[in-house]
Formats: structure tokens, C-alpha cells, sequence
């Protein structure tokens, strides 16, 4: 990792993963969704792929926003 991040505190270095996590999950979610609706609108072939695509979008999402979530006690 460059010398910069490690000038960062804990705290904020935490909250910065956190939020590219957060990002990475959404990306990919949003991307299973785009796949499920170009199967949906004939652009590839139909083999279960859409409600398969869609049930992984909401795992990753479910998933990776109680990993990504806020970090301490309630």
C-alpha cells in the first residue's frame, strides 16, 4: 500500500474499506441485475439465468452490507 494510507488513522482507514466494500457489492449486484435483464429481453439465451441472477444480486447485497456495515457495539 502506498506510504499515504498508512499516515491515515485506524478509524478512517476502516471507514474508507468499509465504503469501497460497500461499492464492490453494489457493483456487482447492479451488474447481476443488467445481466438478468438482457436474458429477460432475448439478448442470450434463457436457462434459469434470470432469477438466478437476481436471487445472487440480493445474497451479495444482504451479505455485503452486514459485512460492510458499521463496526463496534450498538
Amino acid at each position: 500500500m502506498p506510504s499515504e494510507w498508512n499516515c491515515l488513522s485506524e478509524a478512517l482507514q476502516i471507514e474508507i474499506a468499509g465504503e469501497a466494500m460497500r461499492h464492490a457489492v453494489e457493483t456487482v449486484a447492479s451488474q447481476a441485475d443488467e445481466l438478468a435483464a438482457e436474458i429477460e429481453a432475448g439478448m442470450l439465451a434463457d436457462r434459469g439465468g434470470p432469477d438466478a441472477l437476481r436471487l445472487l444480486a440480493v445474497l451479495i447485497r444482504q451479505t455485503g452490507t452486514m459485512r460492510a456495515g458499521p463496526v463496534g457495539h450498538a
